[in-house]
């Protein structure tokens, strides 16, 4: 059932059917629960809660929040069935406003240029001003953009993940600078300044391409259903959603490092400067590694089928796509 978890038609379905048997992971520890924020505001209060919203959950989490994003002093949830990013205030969770994007929102990003939201329908990928939400250009890719990443040359790239390709912009002007085919279902993408890595969902290896001109340096094999991806500043770190581990690369040569098991449905994955946290779709959970060795240090339970996870420089950011909410450590 959890193989249909990433394709559209089985997406919310099989999402709430695995959110509910939460297991976690070996070594965790004693687990906390992290404060949420319900993102849907237009029944209730603005002011944060700690329940999770059941209706929100019963009907599919509503928004369905599935990427996240920092700016330096906001937080940016991409929501995929509400056609819109939130923008939340970091400092105390406030929503400071909703902006209307393309349709099906999955991904986004923050770069000096702004904010970059991929819309999954429609083929485009929507530039927002990270000041004022106001909306500064729209730009068509592959087909199906689900996963963004920019580099350290002023380049934003885009995982076409129903066309098996990614598509290189000019961040300044959203300008086509190439596209690039890699493996089945690319989903997501990380940079480590001169090269590019993208997870090849459907073929169980990550890329490595060199943002210059998008040659494949590498095709590595990694585990089952590979997910995330994200840079501790020396080595990659990529999800395997189907098997609940994590495999570290070393990024100068994509040597095998270590694979470690995290929990169910390993999604989100970012590096804080000092620990390795892994989103675990089906165990409600995320988790915090050692980027030495791997071990968990810290089990943290969230809301209803986290997806995207972020560090805003004090706090993590966990986005719940079951019960349309955020959760936080602040």
């Amino acid at each position: 059932m959890r193989r249909k978890l990433l394709t559209s038609k089985g997406l919310l379905i099989a999402l709430l059917l695995v959110a509910l048997a939460a297991s976690a992971p070996t070594g965790a520890g004693a687990q906390t629960t992290l404060r949420e924020i319900p993102l849907d505001t237009s029944s209730s209060s603005t002011t944060m809660a700690t329940a999770v919203d059941v209706a929100a959950a019963t009907t599919g989490g509503r928004g369905g929040p599935e990427s996240v994003a920092f700016d330096g002093t906001f937080v940016w949830v991409a929501r995929q069935f509400a056609d819109s990013v939130t923008r939340v205030r970091a400092s105390d969770g406030v929503i400071a406003g909703t902006v209307a994007v393309g349709q099906r929102p999955v991904a986004v990003r923050f770069d000096a240029s702004g904010v970059w939201v991929a819309n999954l329908v429609g083929n485009t990928v929507t530039k927002l001003r990270a000041s004022d939400g106001a909306v500064l250009g729209t730009f068509a890719v592959g087909a199906g953009p689900g996963g963004i990443a920019v580099d350290g040359g002023g380049g934003v790239w885009v995982a076409n993940r129903n066309d098996g390709t990614v598509t290189k912009l000019r961040a300044t002007n959203g300008s086509k600078l190439g596209t690039f085919a890699v493996g089945k279902r690319p989903l997501g993408m990380a940079s480590d300044g001169p090269n590019v890595w993208v997870a090849n969902n459907q073929s169980k290896t990550v890329m490595k391409l060199r943002a210059s001109d998008g040659v494949v340096l590498a095709t590595i094999p990694v585990g089952d259903g590979p997910f995330g991806v994200a840079f501790d500043g020396a080595n990659i770190w990529v999800t395997n959603f189907f098997d609940g581990t994590v495999t570290k690369l070393r990024a100068s040569d994509g040597l095998q490092l270590g694979v470690f098991p995290v929990g169910d449905g390993a999604a989100g994955v970012t590096y804080d400067g000092v620990s390795v946290w892994v989103a675990c779709n089906g165990t409600n959970t995320v988790v915090r590694l050692s980027p030495s060795t791997g071990a968990v240090l810290a089990t943290h339970r969230v809301a209803i089928g986290p997806f995207g996870v972020v560090w805003d420089g004090a706090a993590i950011w966990v986005a719940n796509f079951g019960s349309d909410s955020l959760s936080t450590s602040r």
